[in-house]
Order: structure tokens, then sequence, then C-alpha cells
């Protein structure tokens, strides 16, 4: 059964529509893209997938081995700064907090804190069921 304070709030976020500062919710876009940071287009599995969350802690100093990725993965910034580098293309992006990530699929490449404080960075994967999402070169 509807409420119609369920359906205005449905509708706040169906039009993207930001609540004014005397209102209880906002909503605040953070990116839109169908592209990830390696211009590649998104597409997502197909079939039954699995959603997984993690919160990833680079302390400073501190490097990602050289990966990628088979499936589409998220970032979302909570602190510090963070630069990937594309090992196959040598570009590299710095990330700070509040920066959304749509990482490069298939391509290698590491990610190192170049910050002072230690990198909080929320990760959200979809892959098919029981997938392998990362790959290590060795």
């Amino acid at each position: 059964m509807f409420k119609p304070a369920l359906v205005g709030i449905a509708f706040l976020f169906a039009t993207g529509a930001g609540a004014a500062a005397d209102q209880p919710v906002s909503v605040e876009l953070v990116l839109r893209t169908s592209q990830t940071i390696a211009e590649q287009q998104i597409e997502l599995p197909q079939g039954p997938v699995e959603v997984t969350g993690s919160i990833f802690t680079i302390q400073p100093g501190a490097s990602l081995p050289v990966h990628r990725h088979a499936f589409a993965r998220y970032g979302y910034m909570l602190a510090g700064e963070l630069t990937v580098s594309n090992q196959e293309t040598g570009k590299k992006q710095t990330f700070h907090a509040g920066d959304m990530i749509v990482e490069s699929i298939g391509k290698w490449h590491s990610g190192s804190n170049s910050g002072q404080v230690p990198v909080k960075l929320f990760v959200l994967d979809q892959a098919p069921m029981g997938a392998q999402t990362t790959e290590v070169k060795e």
C-alpha cells in the first residue's frame, strides 16, 4: 500500500531534485557517467549477479599491486588522496574525498596513497555469482 510520504520521497529520488536546507532529506549527485576512467563503455554482467561492498584502507605511501578487473567496479573516496596509474597508457589520475571512481575494466593499473592521511575507499563490485573480480599481475 502506498503512503503519501513515500510517494513524495520516491518522486524526489526519481527527479534527482535536491531538498531545500529546511527539509530533512537531500540528494547530491556525485557522478553520472556511462564510461570508466579509461573511457570504456560500462556494461553489466548478464544473469544473476552478486553485489559486494568493501572499504579499503590504504596507509600514506602504500600502494596496491598492479591489477585489473573483469567486471564493473565503483569506488567512492571517503578520505584521503588516491593516485591511480594505468600501466598500459601511462595516464595518472588523482582522486580526493568525495570523488567517485569508475574503475577501468581489463586494463592493468595500480593505486597509491599520494597523501598524508590514510585513504578510505568504499568499493562496490557487481559480478556473476562467485566470480573473481580482481586479478593481480605476477
